[in-house]
């Protein structure tokens, strides 16, 4: 029996619904915690999740959260772009919580330093596991 891809469609409208809400509306309750900007930032968080979630059953016609090594198609040639953007979203992380640091909320350059350390960690693996720690 032949294994059909997971539908990615609803993860991403959905994903798109709160982002768009995150970004543009502001509609959110203010939670236990008395902050609606908390809970703002909730909603973005699970936005952004649930388009990684879209883009992994796109990108590999599989349920999961994790792209093993065997999944990817050229792990030698695309290992230095993912660790090249993982070392872009640090950068960003740091304009984020520096020189833009009034304009966007106090905890985005850590979010976003948090995502560049683990793209790029990610990176590093995979060329040390096609590169020097190859069998």
């Amino acid at each position: 029996m032949a294994d059909k891809a997971p539908d990615a469609s609803i993860h991403a409208i959905v994903g798109a619904l709160l982002i768009l809400d995150a970004l543009v509306i502001g509609y959110a309750p203010a939670g236990p915690w008395d902050s609606s900007s908390f809970t703002i930032g909730i909603i973005g968080v699970t936005g952004l999740c649930m388009w990684y979630v879209a883009w992994y059953r796109l990108t590999f016609k599989r349920k999961g959260l994790i792209p093993w090594l065997d999944q990817w198609q050229t792990p030698k040639e695309s290992s230095p772009k993912v660790f090249a953007l993982g070392i872009a979203t640090i950068a960003l992380a740091w304009a984020s919580g520096n020189p833009l640091q009034e304009y966007l909320p106090n905890p985005t350059g850590l979010v976003l330093m948090l995502v560049g350390l683990l793209i790029s960690l990610s990176g590093i693996y995979v060329m040390l596991s096609t590169g020097p720690l190859a069998d």
